[in-house]
């Protein structure tokens, strides 16, 4: 029997709202926004202090997750937009990833309802710890570069295209591990662990966390464990976290937003000496084999087993470059189209560096796309996917 890589812990129904200057103008002069009303740090409890959070990140060009007082906030606002209905949540957009290359996975869910049955694959078989049908959509909003909204007093324009993510969801926060997860582990020749970040009961993160150490348990050996940052709605959280899993951990992941929130300053990525003391600090806060940063410009590895992961690295940039580029539905083919474009030039610059500085790192350089309509949602996730491609039975695409 082949043995299978299982992704977890929890997935998510999202709505992915189509970016329309036009409908955030009219809703700006509705709530009668001003420029100095935006906040990136403010509650969001109603549909004026989403839109604000929306145009604060916009302006910045950065990527975030926020926690919403109610699904009810992200229904009404989404209702003003086009929205596509897909999945999402890192383990469930690296299963549809390894999907579209022929990999089969396991995936273990926290909660499911139709959209879930309708459009997850037959290739992905499902755990699940939920006891009911429930909906409680994530909001992804999407904004272009150069995007602009025009207030009463000024313009909102942003400086590169980035994602935003905004979700109440219980069964997410419950984060409940089936039962049968532990069976599902046995067999495992990798596992994605991700998801903590939306929990926010400490109380009862120490106990999934317990509850994830018993699953682990039947884990073989040599399997690959994996772990993907995120936006931790409580930062603290993230400690517990590290605190109770990092000695079973080989790679742990993280992307451009997530090492600067951790750093507390803004890291110029195209900047050799900046990242080399950016990553010395992440690693010695996260000693893992291998420590892994995604970027839109390069994916670095440090550590005593990061030479090992070369491959998988350039795997896991050239997919998420597919999805850059054409969104869902890409294939395996697709992917070996990217692999014959451009490089970005000072992102292999920066990677050359870092290699000579630093004696344990390995790189790649992100690809150079000129693309009228880029995909940036998923892309973490969709690199966590060819990741662990190259560490399927069937290898890395190509």
């Amino acid at each position: 029997m082949d043995r299978k890589l299982v992704l977890g812990l929890g997935g998510t129904v999202d709505y992915e709202l189509r970016w329309d200057s036009a409908v955030l103008e009219r809703l700006a002069r509705e709530h009668d926004v001003r420029m100095r009303d935006l906040t990136t740090t403010a509650s969001i409890d109603d549909e004026r202090s989403l839109l604000l959070t929306v145009l604060a990140f916009a302006a910045t060009g950065a990527g975030a997750e926020r926690f919403v007082a109610s699904s009810d906030v992200i229904e009404r606002f989404a209702a003003h937009f086009e929205v596509a209905v897909t999945l999402g949540g890192t383990g469930v957009r690296a299963g549809l990833v390894l999907d579209s290359l022929g990999i089969p996975s396991v995936q273990h869910l926290v909660s499911i309802d139709d959209n879930v049955r309708r459009l997850l694959p037959e290739s992905i078989s499902i755990v699940s710890s939920a006891e009911r049908d429930t909906l409680d959509p994530h909001l992804i909003v999407q904004f272009p570069a150069d995007a602009r909204v025009r207030l009463a007093d000024g313009e909102v324009v942003s400086p590169g295209a980035n994602r935003l993510i905004f979700a109440n969801d219980p069964p997410n926060r419950a984060m409940a591990i089936a039962p049968a997860l532990a069976d599902a582990l046995e067999g495992a020749s990798a596992f994605l662990i991700s998801g903590f970040n939306t929990m926010q009961d400490h109380d009862l993160l120490v106990q999934r966390l317990d509850d994830l150490a018993a699953a682990m348990r039947d884990l073989p050996g040599d399997a690959l464990v994996y772990y993907e940052d995120a936006g931790f709605y409580t930062r603290a959280f993230a400690e517990t976290v590290r605190r109770r899993l990092l000695s079973g951990i080989h790679v742990y992941g993280m992307n451009e937003d997530e090492l600067q929130e951790y750093l507390g300053r803004a890291v110029d990525l195209l900047d050799p000496d900046e990242v080399i003391g950016a990553l010395g600090e992440i690693r010695a806060l996260i000693p893992v084999p291998a420590l892994v940063v995604h970027t839109r410009y390069w994916a670095l590895a440090v550590g005593p087993d990061a030479a090992r992961h070369r491959a998988a690295l350039d795997s896991a940039v050239r997919v998420a470059a597919t999805r850059f580029r054409l969104g869902d539905g890409f294939t395996r083919a697709d992917a070996a189209q990217t692999a014959a474009m451009n490089r970005h030039a000072r992102g292999a610059a920066l990677v050359e560096a870092v290699e000579d500085a630093m004696m344990d790192a390995v790189g790649v350089a992100a690809f150079s796309l000129d693309v009228p309509s880029p995909t940036t949602i998923g892309l973490g996730d969709t690199f966590v996917g060819g990741f662990l491609a190259a560490h399927s039975r069937n290898g890395a695409p190509s």
